[in-house]
């Protein structure tokens, strides 16, 4: 199976045109929303079409998609459900390229919609389609965004490495939202909805070519076609070897399977199985969104680690205890430093220090202590990572730490960081080292799965063997 740079899911979420069929002028309607968005950041040619007005929000509005007289990427098309098939053949007729059904009403309703989602798959010829029954896409470096929810409502995230394709639009929207407002950079998001022609497999093949995606993460909650499945996992297999893909899958409940059915009318089926197959496929598999991002953060910044050693420094024994703890159980090593190496710490490290590893720099830390520490040991053939857990509390601590944290870089190593609490300090800290494309974590557990995502991939692509 190939890798395809297809031009409909090209045009699909790099449109260089667009056409909103359905564009209003009613405030707060789903139309309206979408025609706001984009007016203000799509970067294209913006087309409206409703046959009602003439012009909408002082844009030209046209009868209809074929009257707009040359050929257009992208229709989103936001009309009830019974006028669609129609619309669509005009989509068709006019040449269009791809386009994306906002409308709901299909077959997440039942026989009589997936009867109509039929007449639409039947009316659309060779335009790519994603929906219907979903928000589309939102676009970061482009500024397409058919996400039809108020900015005040929900935030859009800054252009980034890392890319989404989300089964759910409202599980979309709010990681959307989340990430804006923790500054998370999210380059481009896409929920398919009922995916009547365009899959999660379509969008994970191209998201593989597309140089500004460094990770892909994925919510699903189950397939929908006979073959679906063995199609995706073939993709998945081969796409991985390029670019990590993370994984969160919902319905693992026998009540949950429930709700995806009523939902968008996949089949959530046995988990185990999904499981079993995302780990053949070399997904990385998440327990959560929280920890789907916890993950990526860290794929998307750090360099691949050749072991599973983990040197753990930090200026609190209890947060040392609890990030071995953290570790441990994911198959990753805590080792003692060789003898040499701790004689060596003794000798710059306060007398109470403990020098085994985890490295406790105690109460009396300064940032010259870690910067000591770092250049020490990640050098060496020690360890293959390392997990710094600043308490920013400390009277010896200072934000410059952060600065030697980054440097820490040049060796080759992943890093990542631990800080805890709330203070001014401790926020300037972070902001320094997420800047620096060093992931900062609020607990040691979660850094802790983050180093494990890292040694996950890097046994995907053959940098750690089993």
């Amino acid at each position: 199976m190939s890798l395809s740079g297809e031009d409909g899911i090209n045009a699909l979420l790099n449109p260089s045109s667009v056409a909103v069929i359905g564009a209003t002028p009613r405030r707060d309607s789903i139309g309206n929303i979408i025609t706001i968005n984009l007016a203000k950041k799509y970067r294209g040619k913006l087309y409206l079409v409703n046959p009602r007005y003439t012009d909408i929000n002082g844009i030209k509005a046209y009868p209809s998609i074929k009257e707009i007289g040359e050929p257009i990427d992208l229709a989103v098309i936001v009309v009830p459900a019974p006028l669609v098939p129609s619309v669509m053949r005009e989509v068709s007729e006019a040449g269009t390229k791809a386009a994306i059904i906002i409308s709901g009403g299909f077959s997440e309703v039942g026989e009589e919609g997936a009867r109509l989602e039929e007449e639409v798959k039947k009316s659309a010829g060779k335009v790519r389609i994603l929906g219907p029954n979903c928000i589309g896409v939102f676009n970061a470096s482009t500024g397409l965004d058919t996400f039809f929810l108020p900015e005040e409502r929900m935030g859009r995230p800054r252009p980034g490495p890392l890319a989404l394709i989300s089964q759910s639009g409202a599980v979309a929207g709010s990681i959307l939202d989340w990430a804006a407002r923790r500054n998370l950079g999210i380059g481009i998001a896409v929920n398919y909805g009922n995916k009547l022609d365009v899959t999660e497999t379509d969008l994970m093949r191209f998201l593989a070519l597309d140089p500004s995606v460094k990770v892909i993460t994925m919510y699903m909650e189950g397939f929908k076609y006979p073959g679906e499945g063995r199609r995706f996992m073939e993709a998945a297999k081969e796409v991985s070897k390029r670019k990590p893909i993370i994984i969160y899958k919902a319905g693992r409940s026998r009540a949950s399977k429930r709700a995806v059915a009523s939902h968008t009318a996949a089949l959530a089926g046995n988990y185990e199985i999904y499981s079993a197959a995302f780990k053949q496929a070399g997904l990385i598999e998440s327990s959560s969104l929280r920890d789907m991002f916890d993950m990526a953060k860290a794929l998307a910044t750090q360099p691949l680690p050749r072991g599973r050693r983990v040197l753990i420094l930090t200026d609190s024994g209890g947060m040392g205890v609890q990030a071995t703890d953290s570790l441990e159980p994911l198959g990753l090593m805590v080792p003692e430093l060789p003898e040499t190496q701790r004689d060596r710490l003794r000798k710059i490290l306060p007398p109470l220090a403990a020098v085994g590893n985890p490295i406790d720099l105690t109460g009396s830390a300064t940032d010259e202590m870690y910067k000591s520490v770092l250049e020490e040991i990640l050098p060496t053939d020690s360890v293959d990572m390392a997990m710094v857990i600043a308490l920013m509390q400390l009277p010896g601590l200072t934000v410059n730490l952060a600065n030697y944290i980054i440097e820490a870089k040049k060796y080759g190593k992943p890093v990542v960081a631990v800080s805890f609490g709330g203070n001014e300090f401790m926020a300037r800290f972070n902001d320094a080292l997420d800047k620096g494309g060093i992931p900062v974590y609020a607990t040691p557990d979660r850094a802790a799965k983050a180093l494990w995502a890292l040694t996950e991939y890097a046994k995907v692509v053959g940098e750690i063997h089993e």
